[in-house]
């Protein structure tokens, strides 16, 4: 199952992510094969911690050039967004207790995702939205790098808003199965 999961998770960060320039950052440690990807089979909140921290360990011991990024895929829990937001103050503690703040920072991914002020069908949540549960470990120092070169960095999530709201019909089906709203 591991492999299909991967699998899924690779086509959307190639497709979704990198094919419609999400993250204009993710297109190179991914070509270079920089971007690792890792199930959790954990089917509890203490062990997905410890599969969170034993990854961001690895990161710690092993030079950017190697992993520069992990996606911590989530298949068998977290299924409900608020269960998967609330785990999320849960990983940002143990990034805090563990004194990788500043060093490492977690994007958070989900089927549901959903911005606090938007409807459930709004397409700017298809920024955030992926096949499972996923946790992003980021390290500051990339993510520095490419905010550095990159021109008007804070413009990326209404221009991804946009990009979305823009798909044609075609795109949403191929990528999504069909346009937010609509009927399948």
């Amino acid at each position: 199952m591991s492999d299909k999961v991967i699998k899924r998770t690779r086509d959307w960060l190639e497709q979704v992510v990198i094919g419609l320039n999400l993250c204009p950052f993710a297109r190179k440690p991914f070509q270079a094969g920089r971007v690792r990807f890792v199930v959790s089979d954990s089917r509890n909140l203490e062990t997905l911690l410890a599969d969170l921290h034993e990854e961001l360990e690895r990161l710690d011991h092993t030079d950017a050039e190697h992993i520069d990024t992990t996606l911590l895929i989530i298949p068998d829990q977290l299924e409900g967004f608020y269960d998967y937001n609330d785990m999320l103050d849960l990983a940002d503690a143990l990034l805090e207790q563990e004194g990788w703040s500043g060093t490492y920072q977690l994007a958070s991914f989900h089927p549901a995702y959903q911005f606090a002020g938007t409807e459930v069908d709004d397409p700017g949540n298809f920024t955030n939205r992926a096949p499972y549960p996923i946790l992003h470990l980021l390290r500051e120092a990339s993510l520095d790098r490419g905010l550095a070169s990159y021109p008007d960095a804070e413009q990326i999530p209404e221009r991804n808003i946009a990009t979305l709201r823009g798909l044609s019909d075609a795109q949403w089906q191929s990528l999504f199965g069909g346009r937010p709203g609509t009927q399948p």
